[in-house]
């Protein structure tokens, strides 16, 4: 058995590929327009390593879709915790939990999917702002 990847229903997908592509540095590997089912598919990976992918599914009719905290999280392993966290700042998303530790840090979609940053190797020294930056929203 292998794992191949992860689904997520997204309701705007330029949105998404600017967040899940611009913001947070995945890269499509592969789209799939179905016109008879009425949908698009993009599967994007870590640079690097196309064997852990995340399926963005867009259906073309829309339809609502709840806070995203039944689905659990997607995880990436970063180099930087702190600079991965102040590129996503800078570009507008929010960090709903900071990396106060040096390892761990969330943000969410612009569907609310969660996504946990993982500090690769040991966890970074403590450091401000982030040691005294507060949790917003849910994670």
């Amino acid at each position: 058995m292998k794992y191949l990847h992860t689904m997520v229903r997204v309701t705007d997908l330029d949105a998404s590929l600017d967040f899940y592509g611009t913001q947070l540095g995945l890269k499509e590997i592969h789209r799939v327009d179905v016109e008879s089912g009425r949908f698009t598919l993009v599967f994007l990976a870590a640079p690097g390593d196309e064997s852990a992918q995340v399926e963005l599914t867009h259906n073309w009719d829309p339809e609502p879709y709840d806070s995203g905290r039944n689905f659990g999280h997607l995880a990436y392993g970063v180099e930087d915790i702190y600079a991965s966290c102040r590129r996503l700042m800078d570009a507008g998303v929010t960090i709903n939990r900071p990396p106060r530790d040096g390892h761990m840090a969330f943000i969410r979609s612009p569907d609310n999917i969660s996504i946990e940053l993982l500090q690769i190797g040991d966890p970074l020294p403590e450091q401000e702002p982030w040691r005294s930056m507060p949790n917003v929203g849910e994670w």
